[in-house]
């Protein structure tokens, strides 16, 4: 197929945010749902993320959108039927990987037709021919089902049971409104990342994870807590998982969904953290501990019981007493788990945040700890990106510099297993 547009302006946008998917090249492939009016925000976010998006398209796909668009949205030409260019050995033939072959298919959206075509190998639209071609050179295929709920029916069910034994990754369906809603845009690129960039290097490896932050109550209604959204153990809990890692999250009150196929332990106080951590490590063998949950240093000594009235009380003072320290717990328990620590502080300069986090490094029997500046609102608690300094007991420091937390989340699980290695030699 011949390349054209390689400097299409709509391009500019590729690694705006972040590096991911640097180098992959996604081929998103439409069919005839009304959910394709998504299929520009899922190009353009991978894309963001370093994609380049080659679109496939079936003609009842073309009979809702415009292929324009889709060349507008990805800057490559929209291939809509198959020429003499053989377009679907191109994109997914078993050949020499070069420029133009993807790294993986996205269906999406899936109509019902379309899936049982590909589940029964029938091959008669450019869609299920760059899938059934996927099948023979092993690409991984994403199939993202949308359509309405009553053609979600046992025939197609046993059509997506089909797929899943040969290997073909199914998202959602979503059940709402009468409808088998297409998967939403961030499980949709986070399982693209999930098939395309992670190694199985964890494979065999159990890690135990902590996020989101503590609650303190200080009366049944009221508590202390702070803006710890979770989203960074959510990525390492998902990094983790993609790379084959037997994962167990213990997750506070999260802002961030955490994903069906995360086994998760929900709690709310630091105590519940702690009794999570160390049931866990008293009755199973952990190579990991990664703390990245944002848990009070300090709690009431008194709980009151009921609501305490305003009406009575003009002028209100707590006692607050100091938390165990996680890491520390996790390590009289487990004396071999590998133990990865966090250090958050507020608008501090660069030396001194690596200090104070290796002076509680060393303080710590944690192996690595990271630190990160949450008081900057482009990558504190609720932000999609952070910067982080990884630093180990020789003070050997990787700077990640500002990327999506998913990416960060790849890097600390790479210097972790590194040191890991060295450790257990």
């Amino acid at each position: 197929m011949a390349r054209e547009n390689l400097h299409h302006p709509s391009k500019d946008i590729i690694e705006t945010k972040g590096t991911i998917l640097r180098g992959k090249t996604i081929c998103i492939c439409l069919t005839g749902s009304v959910a394709v009016i998504s299929a520009p925000i899922i190009a353009r976010e991978l894309m963001r993320l370093g994609a380049d998006v080659i679109t496939v398209m079936s003609k009842a796909a073309t009979e809702l959108i415009n292929p324009s668009l889709m060349h507008w949205a990805t800057g490559n030409p929209v291939i809509s039927k198959l020429t003499g260019e053989v377009e679907h050995v191109y994109i997914a033939g078993d050949r020499p990987r070069e420029v133009g072959k993807a790294d993986l298919i996205l269906v999406c959206p899936a109509t019902a037709n379309t899936i049982s075509k590909i589940a029964n190998g029938i091959d008669d639209t450019p869609v299920t021919t760059v899938v059934s071609t996927a099948f023979g050179s092993s690409i991984p295929i994403i199939i993202v089902p949308a359509m309405h709920e009553s053609m979600f029916h046992p025939i197609i069910e046993k059509n997506i049971s089909r797929l899943k034994k040969y290997g073909v990754d199914i998202l959602g369906p979503r059940i709402s409104e009468g409808k088998a809603k297409i998967a939403k845009v961030d499980d949709i690129i986070d399982r693209v990342i999930d098939l395309v960039i992670a190694k199985k290097d964890l494979k065999g490896k159990k890690i135990l994870i902590t996020a989101g932050p503590t609650r303190e109550y200080i009366d049944e209604i009221r508590f202390v807590s702070n803006n710890s959204s979770g989203r960074m153990g959510i990525e390492i809990a998902k990094e983790a998982a993609a790379r084959g890692a037997d994962v167990l999250l213990i997750a506070g009150q999260c802002m961030v969904k955490i994903p069906d196929y995360i086994n998760t332990i929900n709690v709310v106080s630091s105590d519940d953290f702690i009794k999570s951590v160390k049931d866990e490590l008293s009755y199973k063998e952990y190579d990991f501990f990664i703390c990245a949950a944002a848990i009070s240093d300090y709690k009431p000594v008194d709980f009151i019981k009921g609501k305490i009235s305003s009406d009575d009380v003009e002028e209100l003072k707590i006692n607050m007493r100091l938390t165990p320290k996680i890491i520390d717990v996790a390590r009289k328990k487990n004396y071999k788990v590998y133990i990865v620590a966090f250090k958050a502080e507020t608008n501090v300069s660069r030396t001194e945040l690596i200090d104070r986090a290796y002076n509680r490094l060393n303080k710590s029997q944690a192996d690595l700890i990271i630190a990160n500046d949450v008081g900057r609102d482009d990558i504190g608690f609720n932000s999609k990106y952070n910067e982080v300094y990884i630093i180990d007991k020789e003070k050997h420091i990787t700077h990640i510099e500002k990327q999506s937390k998913r990416y960060i989340a790849s890097k600390i699980l790479d210097v972790a297993l590194e040191n890991y290695r060295i450790k257990n030699i």
